[in-house]
């Protein structure tokens, strides 16, 4: 007996941003080949084809009033959308939506679903860069700045362009379970282990690139081996200067202490080790935090949670890869793991170097698989 397809409808629009909806689309119709029966449609405002951000025309299955009612429904965004969103879209996104079982929104897509109503009391997200503009313009919505995705109840959001595949991956994982989004993820060769709730932004791609190659040098071989041993005697030492240097330096072109920059980059790692299914006590010693009292102060500074608590918080696309053997994955709790754009987390003091330990490749592959760009060294915002 041949199963109901499961349809998957897109909204379309002029000047939409294409990779929005070619992502998502391709990781469903990939899906596929994997046992998956989703039937993707895109429609526009009038049933024509529509040109997207690129140039390339996106042709249309038919108008939204003519949609025969979808499972599934992706808004996704472009450029103009978090300027001005036009009624009429507004309302084709209503009528669309009108039914659906499930919502996301990609990009600047999260404007169209916010103008809607939908996101009124829930958690959204968006592309770091719209942030703060969707705070402010919709004050009801509770926007968390920069992780991947949010899911909310049946409604999921997500941060700028390539994000739209780990979206749509943790929808197929939802449907068909993490076996087939592996496979999906690896047939497109894109990494499955970006969560939800991380950053959009690895710590080496935020921070500011220095002028001094004596100085990148020495950022370069931290961010390889987070774990290591890097006091501020043991880095002047191996830059041939002195610790008041050294210190100076980093004041003056990043902004922060050797310390603080070491702290941020093993807590990334021990974000990725604890996804990988290490223990908590595990990710402390591996990640160079030496201790887990040393490693709940700096999440507690950096993420606002516990790692106990950060670890209950997802699995496989939601998450974390796929449970590891070596600690049994509790249930998944989708609350992102970010802090929401108007909450301000407790200080902490500076981090000492811990032990030398070698991290994995679960670990020291994170830098790699997050997004490489340029972000505001803050990526938490006020209501100005």
């Amino acid at each position: 007996m041949t199963a109901t397809p499961h349809q998957v409808g897109i909204l379309v629009f002029p000047g939409v941003t294409l990779l929005d909806v070619a992502g998502p689309a391709e990781v469903f119709t990939e899906a596929n080949r994997y046992g998956a029966t989703y039937e993707v449609k895109a429609y526009s405002l009038d049933g024509h084809a529509v040109r997207s951000s690129t140039g390339i025309t996106v042709a249309a299955d038919a108008a939204v009033a003519d949609a025969d009612g979808s499972d599934t429904v992706l808004l996704p965004g472009s450029d103009d959308l978090a300027g001005f969103v036009e009624p009429a879209l507004v309302t084709a996104a209503i009528g669309l939506t009108r039914g659906a079982g499930r919502i996301a929104s990609i990009c600047a897509g999260a404007f169209l679903l916010a103008a809607t109503g939908r996101l009124d009391g829930r958690r959204a997200t968006t592309h770091w860069r719209h942030g703060a503009t969707l705070a402010r313009r919709h004050p009801q919505v509770m926007v968390e700045p920069d992780a991947i995705f949010v899911t909310d109840g049946t409604i999921t959001t997500s941060a700028g362009v390539s994000a739209g595949i780990d979206l749509a991956l943790a929808l197929v994982e939802d449907d068909h379970g993490p076996g087939v989004a592996c496979q999906v993820a690896r047939s497109m060769v894109v990494f499955l282990q970006r969560p939800g709730g991380h950053s959009q932004f690895s710590v080496p791609s935020r921070t500011p690139r220095p002028r001094s190659r004596m100085l990148r040098d020495l950022l370069d071989t931290m961010a390889a081996d987070p774990a290591g041993s890097y006091s501020v005697p043991e880095l002047a030492a191996a830059a041939g200067i002195s610790t008041r240097h050294l210190t100076r330096l980093f004041q003056q072109q990043l902004g922060t202490t050797p310390a603080r920059h070491v702290e941020r980059l093993r807590v990334e790692a021990a974000q990725a080790l604890i996804d990988a299914g290490h223990t908590v006590k595990s990710a402390a010693a591996r990640s160079g935090f030496g201790s887990e009292d040393r490693l709940r102060r700096a999440f507690a500074h950096h993420l606002g949670v516990s790692p106990t608590a950060y670890r209950r918080r997802g699995t496989t696309a939601h998450g974390t890869g796929e449970p590891s053997t070596r600690d049994a994955a509790p249930a998944r709790d989708r609350r992102p793991r970010g802090s929401h754009w108007n909450r301000t987390s407790p200080r902490s003091i500076d981090t000492s170097s811990g032990s030398g330990a070698t991290l994995p490749s679960a670990a020291s592959g994170w830098t790699r698989r997050v997004v490489a760009t340029t972000m505001p060294s803050n990526s938490r915002w006020s209501a100005e």
